[in-house]
């Protein structure tokens, strides 16, 4: 039987972009899959503003991200990429991070050369750790994964951090050393979106952060840059902190929410996104 890794490489293998929204939690995978994206990713930004109202800032611990990763790859069948930030240590650390992301239902992971703390790509400060460390972190990566299986995400932030040759360069030695798909975080122009697509290999990862660094552009546009996968890491996020800012604000001030009723998800709708009538059919089976 395949493996949830392959079912990513076999999607990647049909020519079209891979599209993946960005989850933080059951609910929103649950949302996500019903939607019927065919592969999502755990965003490590999303989970540090949803479990600790933090930014992305190298707060979340591996355990935290664990955590998560078990939660939504419970709630959803379909393949899930976790955002496992530095590896949270040296090449040892990384060895249990991949292996307690595996057990706990991953597909894959992305792994970034940032200094610890790390922080979101999208944010000032970066700076990123020798090639050669980085380089080890990932072959112990590919160790890690043994006999089973874990699509690796080999991401840079390099550009910021140094530049864009020295992004390409870094890139091209982490497929060297076993990664199957490649990422340079931010690149701040099409241009330099349009060299990242000529001079490294396939699959690569677009990440498009709405009002980020990089451009944002359709599906169509990436893949004809050369970007088999293209997340979108905080639409959800944005779009629920958004909805409940408004929600909120009008129950505090009406003092009921009869004026945002149209912009709410009715009771049973809801129930239906969570599962209830199979609980239901479920407790009815085991009734004595």
């Amino acid at each position: 039987m395949s493996s949830q890794a392959d079912r990513i490489r076999a999607r990647l293998a049909d020519g079209r972009p891979l599209v993946m929204p960005g989850v933080y939690d059951a609910l929103s995978a649950r949302i996500a899959a019903r939607a019927g994206f065919e592969a999502m990713f755990i965003s490590g930004y999303s989970v540090s503003a949803t479990q600790l109202g933090e930014p992305d800032f190298g707060l979340l611990t591996q355990t935290e991200t664990v955590a998560a990763a078990a939660r939504v790859c419970r709630a959803v069948a379909c393949p899930v990429l976790v955002d496992a930030d530095t590896g949270y240590g040296n090449a040892v650390n990384v060895v249990r991070t991949v292996e307690e992301l595996r057990r706990a239902g991953a597909a894959g992971v992305f792994l970034e050369d940032q200094v610890w703390p790390k922080r979101c790509g999208h944010m000032r400060g970066k700076r990123v750790i020798p090639l050669a460390e980085q380089v080890q972190k990932l072959r112990a990566a590919v160790h890690a994964r043994g006999d089973g299986d874990c699509f690796i995400v080999a991401r840079t932030d390099a550009r910021a951090a140094v530049g864009l040759e020295e992004a390409i360069a870094r890139a091209l030695a982490f497929r060297e050393a076993g990664a199957d798909a490649l990422f340079v975080e931010a690149p701040q122009s099409l241009d330099e979106l349009r060299e990242i697509g000529c001079r490294l290999p396939p699959p690569l990862v677009a990440n498009m952060v709405e009002q980020g660094m990089t451009p944002e552009l359709p599906a169509a546009e990436l893949a004809a840059l050369g970007f088999q996968m293209i997340v979108y890491p905080l639409s959800g996020l944005f779009a629920a902190a958004r909805a409940l800012e408004e929600v909120y604000a009008r129950l505090r001030q009406d003092g009921d929410t009869r004026a945002v009723h149209d912009r709410l998800l009715g009771f049973d709708a809801f129930n239906a996104i969570i599962g209830l009538d199979e609980k239901y059919a479920l407790e009815n089976r085991f009734k004595s």
